[in-house]
C-alpha cells in the first residue's frame, strides 16, 4: 500500500502509527493550499526572501535554491519550509500577479479558452492603462497596448480625473480617432464601452485619446482593451 493518495499526495495514516495527528495535519495543510488554488506568481525561479506562511508559487523554468528541479510544480511555504506538490493534468490555479486562471496539461501551466496538444491556444485577454491627458491628443505610453495579431472586441474608458480644456473626447487609434467612441464625458466617473465588430490588428498599436472643442489641459482616463490572442503550436 502506498503511503499517500495518488492525486493530491495526501499522507495515509498507517496501522498502529504513532502521532497520528502529524499526517492528519499535513493533509489539512495540503488541502488548504490546493482547494481553490491561488498562487502568487508563476515567473519566479528562486524562492522569495520572506514568504508568508501558506503562500504558494509555481516555480518557473530553471528553478534554483530550495526550488531546484521544481519547475512548473507547486511550491507551498508551510511552517518555515517549502513543500513541493506535483500537479496533475487538468488542475487549475489562479495566478494573483497576472489576475489570470491557468490550467496544467502536458507538463506546463497555460492559460486559454481552448488548448491544443502541441502548445496552440486561444486566450481572451484584458489590458488596462491610465493615460494623463495633454494637448490635442495623447497616445498610450504602451505602444503595444493593442498587441500585434490581436483580435480586438472593444476598448472601455473611464474618466479618472476630471478633464479640463476639452469639452469631450474620443477614443480610437491614429487614422480612426473615434473607433472606440466619440463625444465622451469629461466629468469624473464618466464611462464608455466602445464595442466594435471583432477586428484584427497586424502590428502593435497604441490607443489614442483625442480632445474635442479645445486641447486637453489636464485630466486622466483609464482604458481597458479586450481582445483574443492566438498562439501557434510550439512543436
Amino acid at each position: 500500500m502506498s503511503d499517500q493518495t495518488t492525486n493530491l499526495q495526501l499522507p495515509y495514516i498507517q496501522a498502529a502509527q504513532a502521532q497520528k495527528h502529524v499526517p492528519v495535519n499535513t493533509t489539512f495543510d495540503i488541502l488548504d493550499s490546493l482547494v481553490q488554488l491561488a498562487v502568487e506568481s508563476r515567473t519566479l525561479t528562486a524562492p522569495p526572501g520572506s514568504p508568508a506562511d501558506g503562500t504558494a508559487y509555481i516555480p518557473g523554468s530553471g528553478a534554483t535554491g530550495a526550488w531546484a528541479s521544481w519547475d512548473f510544480n507547486i511550491a507551498v511555504y508551510r511552517s518555515g519550509a517549502w513543500l513541493k506538490i506535483v500537479p496533475h493534468d487538468g488542475w487549475t490555479a489562479w495566478v494573483k500577479d497576472e489576475r489570470l486562471g491557468v490550467k496544467y496539461q502536458d507538463s506546463v501551466w497555460r492559460d486559454g479558452v481552448a488548448l491544443t496538444a502541441h502548445g496552440g491556444r486561444i486566450t481572451l485577454r484584458a489590458k488596462e492603462i491610465e493615460v494623463t491627458l495633454a494637448g490635442a491628443y495623447t497616445d498610450t505610453t504602451d505602444a503595444a497596448f493593442i498587441p500585434n495579431r490581436a483580435i480586438v472586441l472593444g476598448v472601455a474608458s473611464r474618466t479618472t480625473l476630471a478633464i479640463t480644456g476639452a469639452s469631450s473626447y474620443a477614443v480610437g487609434i491614429a487614422g480612426d480617432t473615434a473607433k472606440f467612441g466619440g463625444s465622451l464625458g469629461v466629468a469624473l466617473g464618466s464611462t464608455n464601452i466602445g464595442v466594435i465588430g471583432p477586428t484584427a490588428f497586424y502590428s502593435d498599436t497604441a490607443v489614442r485619446i483625442t480632445a474635442a472643442g479645445a486641447n486637453f489641459t489636464g485630466g486622466k482616463v483609464r482604458l481597458a482593451v479586450y481582445f483574443l490572442e492566438m498562439v501557434a503550436p510550439t512543436s
